[in-house]
């Protein structure tokens, strides 16, 4: 699905199920917020997180622009973005959290068509203020979810260093090549994909805990982590053009221009196409770069063409080759152009 039917697919499932749209708000916070940036879906809904009646009813849905500086560090990898949009899904004292677990894995299953064995949850395990989730522990059991208990630092969610906070139950997929293994807290290759919250309780400034006195729930995925659109989706492109052609003719430059403005217009934004144009021939740049040294690469430490699974690890962890891109350039003749 592109971002058009895959925003319309998770908008309508909501509204199916009652839900009405709101529209996304700005990035900035309202004046006060000890927020800087709107970093999560939610964070215009606060007032109504904490009780306030919302024009629109109990059940909500939509996509927010968000901006999150905490992430800075790991902005580049195939799963980090400095700016993107959030899908989520809202209930203000009416539905409880297992309902809408139970909602978020049929969409992804039935709707988004992602694989049941390549999913697994995370659910929080308690710490010395409140104890483990054991009610999202039993709603993934009975789905037949794996699931993993995991601390604050991973299963729990706040708006800030006050306000609404509250259990946090996660929805990770396998991105790894063959079968998922480990657990989302042992291997990296599972994807963080979309946060179930349940809304619980009131941090104080003195970081005591209250209980709300409307529980709700508050739901967020990634667009883009749902499309796997970042740096990673790139040089597949790139793969698949060089895989096509020998690499010698086809480039990211000849991408028509409407596609630039209609995803800058998901963002609400104008831009020059040439100035993302730019960007990705500087990174087609460095990809044609990355297939010269991986071809050189493979002959010095591989000359007999046999790779076992650590050998395909290692040289994507280490030297940034995919297995995709190693297994082409085993299989192309090293006079090949790039």
């Amino acid at each position: 699905m592109n971002t058009d039917e895959t925003i319309s697919t998770f908008i309508q499932y909501f509204r199916d199920r009652g839900h009405q749209r709101i529209e996304s708000g700005s990035l900035l916070s309202r004046p006060g917020d000890p927020v800087l940036f709107t970093s999560a879906g939610m964070h215009p809904l606060t007032p109504y997180l904490a009780g306030q009646p919302h024009p629109l009813g109990r059940r909500l849905t939509g996509v927010q622009r968000c901006l999150r500086t905490t992430d800075l560090d790991e902005v580049g990898d195939y799963s980090h973005l400095t700016v993107f949009q959030m899908l989520g899904s809202w209930s203000l004292g009416d539905y409880d959290g297992p309902q809408s677990q139970r909602w978020g894995l049929e969409l992804l299953r039935e709707a988004c068509g992602l694989k049941p064995e390549l999913l697994h949850a995370t659910v929080f395990g308690g710490d010395g203020q409140v104890g483990p989730d054991t009610t999202a522990q039993q709603t993934w059991d009975e789905l037949g979810l794996p699931v993993e208990l995991l601390g604050a630092e991973d299963n729990w969610w706040s708006n800030g260093p006050t306000g609404p906070c509250g259990p946090d139950s996660e929805i990770h997929v396998w991105t790894g090549d063959g079968p998922p293994s480990g657990s989302p807290s042992t291997d990296g290759r599972w994807l963080e994909l979309w946060n179930h919250v349940t809304m619980r309780y009131e941090r104080h400034p003195d970081g005591s805990l209250t209980p709300l006195r409307q529980p709700s729930v508050d739901t967020g995925m990634g667009l883009e982590r749902l499309l796997m659109v970042l740096r990673r989706l790139v040089r597949r492109a790139l793969t698949a053009l060089w895989r096509g052609d020998g690499g010698s003719s086809l480039s990211l430059r000849d991408l028509p221009p409407d596609l630039v403005q209609h995803t800058a217009g998901q963002f609400g934004q104008v831009i020059e196409s040439s100035r993302v144009t730019d960007v990705l021939v500087a990174e087609e740049r460095r990809f044609r770069e990355l297939v010269s040294r991986g071809r050189a690469l493979l002959g010095r430490l591989y000359p007999s063409g046999r790779l076992t699974g650590a050998d395909f690890e290692f040289l994507r962890d280490t030297h940034g080759l995919p297995r995709e891109l190693v297994t082409e350039l085993l299989s192309k003749p090293t006079t090949s152009a790039c």
